[in-house]
């Protein structure tokens, strides 16, 4: 399917997104498959646009720091190009953002407004709120390929911004997908089978957890490391009872964790003092979510032990269960002195977020 003809359907049925090639497409088994490291989008971008407001805007969607977390630290990581650079082996990149305004004539912003037809360029004149158009495996197999576009640049950026969340969220999903494949394909059933019977809750715990601890209505799992050149990552899993809507309330979820931890996690089980804690210096941030059709409550932020000989970012969701009357909260926290954190918290995400509270049967 050709990117004008693509973008024309996109126009004609006024969709939002855009039209997208599936994956199972037949075309698609002559394509190479695509690569790139986790994170990381290829900006094809002219360089006077993107040293100008509408490359700030980008930044702030695309490299705002993930909040919570210990250290500075982007969402995504841009690698500018300039349209007319795009090589073979850039167009097999996983994560790809093409950029243009239709009133620029700089060789760089034209060499991408050519690849739009006359007529979806007038449609999209006719209708500012059309600003995107998402195109799945255009040229490798697993890629994700979005255009950006406006009349020009206020209208872009207007654009974007009112979409933050969107745009951010086509490519963390992308990359909870591809480590999900990664980290499901082998399952520590044991640790399943203990999360099922205490909590009735399907949990997919990778087999590279180990048990650590169990106590009442508290299970700790663990991805050990041998050196200190991986992350040591943690998830424990909590339950109590439901009362009432102010349990979910940011100062209670802070205080939950704080009771969660300081009996039952420690830097060293011999020092009582090394109890887990969250680090007040940075501030927790919170969002409302929905985890399987439960309302959560997903808190980031910054642990540390009382005793400040360890610390590190976590990752939690309190999650309601009223047809149970119950509060489930899990949370995973990672240990990696001077090292990034943003791979191991996305790892957390995508484990935590394919809980599923439902238990099914086997004939299901």
């Amino acid at each position: 399917m050709s990117l004008r003809f693509c973008i024309i359907a996109l126009f004609t049925a006024m969709a939002f997104v855009g039209c997208q090639n599936d994956s199972a497409n037949s075309s698609d088994s002559n394509k190479p498959k695509a690569r790139g490291t986790l994170g990381e989008i290829i900006l094809v971008i002219d360089s006077a646009k993107y040293a100008g407001p509408v490359g700030d805007a980008l930044k702030e969607i695309f490299e705002s720091d993930i909040e919570g977390i210990i250290r500075e630290e982007s969402m995504f990581y841009m690698r500018k190009v300039d349209p007319r650079k795009m090589t073979r082996m850039l167009r097999m990149a996983s994560n790809i953002i093409f950029v243009t305004t239709f009133d620029d004539k700089r060789p760089g912003s034209r060499t991408v407004a050519n690849q739009f037809s006359p007529e979806s360029i007038e449609k999209s004149r006719a209708d500012s709120s059309l600003f995107m158009l998402r195109n799945k495996n255009e040229f490798a197999v697993g890629q994700e390929v979005i255009y950006l576009f406006g009349e020009n640049e206020d209208e872009l950026i207007t654009n974007m911004k009112a979409n933050k969340d969107l745009l951010q969220s086509i490519f963390s999903n992308k990359e909870k997908e591809i480590l999900g494949k990664a980290l499901f394909n082998r399952i520590n059933g044991e640790g399943v089978s203990k999360l099922a019977e205490k909590f009735e809750v399907s949990v997919k715990l990778p087999a590279s957890y180990q048990f650590v601890k169990e106590e009442e209505n508290f299970l700790w799992f663990r991805q050990p490391t041998i050196g200190v050149d991986k992350p040591d990552i943690s998830l424990f899993f909590y339950q109590t009872t439901y009362e009432d809507e102010s349990q979910v309330f940011p100062e209670n979820i802070i205080k939950l964790r704080n009771e969660i931890t300081k009996p039952n996690i420690y830097g060293d089980p011999e020092v009582p003092e090394s109890y887990v804690i969250i680090e007040k210096q940075i501030p927790p941030a919170f969002k409302n979510i929905r985890l399987d059709g439960q309302y959560s409550v997903e808190m980031r932020g910054s642990w540390k032990t009382n005793n400040l000989t360890m610390g590190g970012s976590f990752l939690s969701y309190t999650v309601v269960d009223e047809a149970k009357g119950k509060i489930f909260y899990m949370d995973g926290f990672v240990y990696y002195p001077n090292e990034a954190h943003r791979a191991s918290i996305r790892e957390i995400e995508t484990i935590l977020q394919a809980t599923q509270f439902e238990l099914k049967t086997e004939s299901e």
